[in-house]
C-alpha cells in the first residue's frame, strides 16, 4: 500500500501571535513552529500503522520553503519512508492544493490522509480540494480507518452517533481526533531521520486564488461578572439582556 500524508506547519499553540506591515503579515520572529497536530498525531500515525499492518510505505508531503525541513526531519523520525518538499510558499489552500496534486497524479497512492485542519487558520479546506482536483472519492474528519484490500471503511462522528462508510481506494481521508494516538521519535527514528531521503521539487507556479486583506486578534476578554448562586433570576435577565444567549 502506498500512503501520501500531507503535513503542514504550524505555530506552537504556546506562541504569542503579532502581526507586521500594517497587519497584513504574521510576525514570526520568536515563533516556534511545529508539525501541524491534526497532520502529525492523527494521519501521519494511522498511515504509519496501515503500512506496519499491511505493508507499503509512506511518504510525507509538505509545500514550503527550506524553512519547513526541521518539521519534514521530525516526520521522518517518527517512521515515514520518505519526504518530499515542493518548494514554494503557499499563500493560499488552493495554491497548496494544486501543488500537492501536480504531485501526486503520477505517482500512483492509495490512499491520501492529511489533518482536518490547521490550527493556526482552521480552514479544513485543503482534503476537499485535493480530492476535486484529482477526481477522488473524500471522506472528511475520521476518526477511524481500516483498509482490507481495495475498501477502505471509515468512521467519523456525526451528530447523535457515528457514521461509517466504505469507499474504494484510491481516497482522500482527512483525519480528526480519534483515529490514532500520537507517538513520540525515538533516538533511533531521529538518528535514522538523517540519511532518509528528502526530495525537493520544483513548484509547478500555480496561481493562488486569493489575498489577504488585513489580520485582527480578537478582542480582549473582559473582567468576569460574579453572582450570587442564590440569584438565579440575575443571572437569567443578563444572559437574556446582556449576553443574548437565551
Amino acid at each position: 500500500m502506498k500512503i501520501l500524508v500531507c503535513i503542514s506547519k504550524a505555530p506552537d499553540t504556546t506562541a504569542k501571535i503579532a502581526f507586521t506591515n500594517n497587519n497584513t503579515e504574521f510576525d514570526t520572529n520568536g515563533v516556534q513552529f511545529i508539525v501541524n497536530p491534526y497532520d502529525e498525531w492523527y494521519a501521519l500515525v494511522r498511515g504509519l500503522e496501515l503500512k506496519e499492518q499491511l505493508g507499503g510505505s509512506v511518504t510525507v508531503l509538505n509545500v514550503g520553503t527550506a524553512e519547513n525541513d526541521p518539521i519534514i526531519r521530525k516526520a521522518l523520525a517518527i517512521g515515514a519512508d520518505e519526504a518530499v518538499r515542493i518548494d514554494v510558499n503557499p499563500t493560499d489552500a488552493l495554491q497548496a492544493s494544486k501543488e500537492i496534486t501536480a504531485y501526486a497524479k503520477s505517482e500512483g497512492f492509495d490512499i491520501i490522509l492529511l489533518g482536518k485542519e490547521t490550527i493556526d487558520y482552521n480552514g479544513s479546506q485543503m482534503g476537499a480540494m485535493i480530492s476535486e482536483l484529482m477526481d477522488l472519492p473524500y471522506v472528511s474528519l475520521a476518526t477511524k480507518l481500516d483498509v482490507n484490500g481495495n475498501t477502505a471503511t471509515v468512521s467519523r462522528d456525526i451528530q447523535g452517533g457515528t457514521e461509517i462508510v466504505e469507499v474504494s481506494t484510491p481516497v482522500v481521508i482527512s483525519a480528526a481526533k480519534g483515529m490514532a494516538e500520537a507517538r513520540i521519535p525515538n533516538m533511533r527514528g531521529i538518528m535514522a531521520a538523517r540519511t532518509k531521503p528528502l526530495n525537493v521539487v520544483a513548484a509547478t507556479g500555480a496561481a493562488a486564488a486569493t489575498t489577504i486583506s488585513n489580520y485582527e486578534l480578537p478582542p480582549a476578554k473582559g473582567d468576569c461578572h460574579y453572582i450570587d448562586a442564590e440569584n438565579a433570576g440575575e443571572l437569567i435577565e443578563l444572559l437574556h439582556n446582556e449576553a443574548k444567549v437565551i
